[in-house]
């Protein structure tokens, strides 16, 4: 009776499904009342959630009549369809046509996006680029001063069960079996997409170059499943060789120097370099082929008929939703070529995806900030697409007196204006990133960049030391200007991530070892909990409202490895 005076209330419908399922109606019978409902108002927003929640479970159950995806989702598309050419403005349907792709485009299981390092490759590891002193959680002692470089797995999805019976290493130099893997900024459910394991190098091993093959084995692996309790059936071995060359670090030839992210001081990356074929590594080796899943036929012919169909709508509609469905759409159609074609560009339509956001910026300024991350996220895809696109954003050192540092290739991804960072699968190998000049909020994903050791966020829109809670888990960090940004310039930050502050039951915080530990200041309780996990030797602060001289004394008594802060040198 409810629902015939108010077909869309919420509650009604969540009334319906518990009395369906005292009475055992079957979900055929209430797939069919969505129908009904939907063809009396298909301005319906409850009965498209009902009808998307009843097809799933049937598909999962593979029911009579459900047991071929391809065919059901065709017959759903043509239903929206009629619903979404009557009325482009009602956004009922498209909502439910967001479902309709999710389910069209999903993996039957996470994939292994990239490795570092990647498989089949042959890895130069300078001392300098290692983990000196670090200690990854084992259950063997390992002494201080061993050296460790880092074994990264990145994810298409957030994943858990990463550990030591899902995936072994082999290697000869680190005798320890029971190496230890550990989440990258994990979520409350322990999973994450960037795992990492750190492989010990004893100091003995560095005074002369040696080469180690090291292989990862993850095949036949149950353990490793995605939030939704996806799990792997099946995944390749990954091998690879590292070289450990001699300790001739970057920073005892350039003792005394700061790092310069001028201009006028980095060159285009040199492809006739005589060690160009340290590039060649980090962009022509291919990701392990053995773990990517391929799009059916019908899953691509779907989404080429209605990118066809919305292109069509679009022709004698403006909606806004109809372009930021055709931008899903067109990035979807990329993905699949890719998936089927590991060597095809994946970024075919990019140029028509970035018009789109562009377009919808202007026209829902409500909602630009989405547009703006979406609109970042499909440019670094174009960005790292190839060794060719990236080309364009690497620069070398004009002048170094070390042969490494002439090596070391700085990614700059600076005055692009983009609000949020993506493509990390592209990009574990950076080790000098320049990311300044941007609308950058957070740094949520650097996490994976496990090499990571000059980092430029300088000009950006960063507003709490929250912000950059990823950075705890760059070991290699060493160099980092977070100047001109907005911290400290907000009294109630709205726009930062959540963190736990000292009185929080879930912070890891001593609040003895913050008071006791000569600095006696609370007020900066944010940036000790950044700071008090990363050696820095340089830091820049200035242009930001928090920095005074107390606060850059606290800092400086924090971080007793920075000889640089703010550009002065610390004595």
């Amino acid at each position: 009776m409810f629902q015939k005076q108010d077909s869309r209330n919420f509650h009604a419908w969540n009334y319906r499904r518990f009395v369906t399922a005292l009475r055992n109606i079957s979900k055929e019978e209430e797939l069919q009342f969505t129908t009904d409902m939907i063809n009396d108002n298909f301005s319906n927003y409850s009965a498209w959630h009902n009808r998307s929640v009843l097809l799933s479970h049937l598909l999962e159950e593979k029911a009579q009549g459900y047991s071929l995806t391809q065919k059901v989702l065709e017959e759903e598309y043509e239903f929206v369809r009629n619903a979404l050419f009557t009325d482009p403005d009602d956004q009922s349907g498209w909502f439910y046509h967001l479902w309709l792709l999710s389910q069209t485009v999903k993996h039957d299981r996470p994939l292994l996006l990239s490795t570092w390092p990647p498989n089949g490759s042959d890895v130069h590891v300078p001392a300098n680029c290692s983990i000196e002193g670090f200690a990854p959680p084992r259950t063997t002692t390992v002494h201080s001063s061993a050296v460790y470089f880092p074994v990264v797995l990145y994810f298409s999805e957030a994943v858990r069960g990463v550990n030591s019976t899902t995936v072994t290493i082999k290697v000869e130099f680190d005798t320890d079996s029971d190496l230890k893997w550990r989440p990258l900024s994990a979520n409350v459910y322990g999973c994450a997409q960037a795992w990492v394991a750190y492989i010990n190098c004893p100091d003995g091993e560095l005074h002369a170059p040696k080469t180690y093959p090291v292989k990862l084995k993850l095949g036949h692996s149950q353990g490793i499943t995605s939030l939704n309790g996806t799990n792997y059936n099946h995944l390749s071995s990954i091998a690879f060789k590292v070289s450990m060359l001699p300790s001739d670090s970057i920073h005892r030839e350039n003792i005394g120097k700061r790092t310069s992210w001028k201009d006028v001081d980095v060159i285009p990356y040199e492809t006739n370099h005589e060690n160009s074929s340290l590039l060649d590594m980090f962009f022509n080796l291919s990701i392990n082929e053995g773990s990517e899943a391929t799009a059916s036929k019908w899953q691509a012919e779907a989404i080429a008929s209605e990118i066809a169909h919305y292109r069509e709508l679009l022709s004698f509609s403006n909606c806004k939703i109809g372009k930021l469905t055709l931008a899903r759409l067109l990035i979807a159609h990329d993905a699949m070529i890719s998936r089927n074609s590991p060597n095809a560009s994946s970024v075919v339509n990019s140029e028509e995806v970035l018009g789109l956001y562009q377009d919808l910026i202007k026209m829902d300024p409500a909602h630009s900030e989405y547009y703006k991350d979406e609109y970042s996220s499909v440019l670094l895809k174009k960005v790292t697409s190839s060794r060719e696109s990236l080309l364009c954003y690497c620069h070398q050192y004009k002048k170094s007196t070390s042969t490494e540092i002439g090596d070391l290739i700085c990614l700059r991804l600076a005055k692009l204006s983009i609000s949020r960072i993506g493509s990390f699968e592209k990009l574990l190998w950076v080790r000098l990133l320049d990311l300044s000049h941007n609308n950058l909020q957070s740094v949520e994903g650097l996490e994976a960049l496990q090499l990571l050791s000059h980092l430029n966020l300088s000009n950006n829109r960063l507003s709490s030391f929250t912000a950059l809670d990823p950075l705890k888990f760059l070991k290699s960090l060493d160099v980092l200007d977070i100047s001109f940004n907005e911290i400290g310039a907000h009294t109630v930050d709205t726009r930062r991530y959540l963190c736990s502050s000292p009185l929080s039951h879930t912070s890891d915080w001593n609040l003895e070892e913050l008071t006791t530990s000569g600095m006696k200041n609370v007020n900066y309780w944010e940036a000790y909990s950044t700071f008090k996990c990363i050696g820095l030797t340089e830091l820049d602060l200035r242009g930001n409202a928090v920095v005074n001289e107390n606060f850059r004394l606290f800092v400086s008594n924090l971080m007793p490895k920075l000889k640089w802060l703010d550009g002065e040198e610390l004595h």
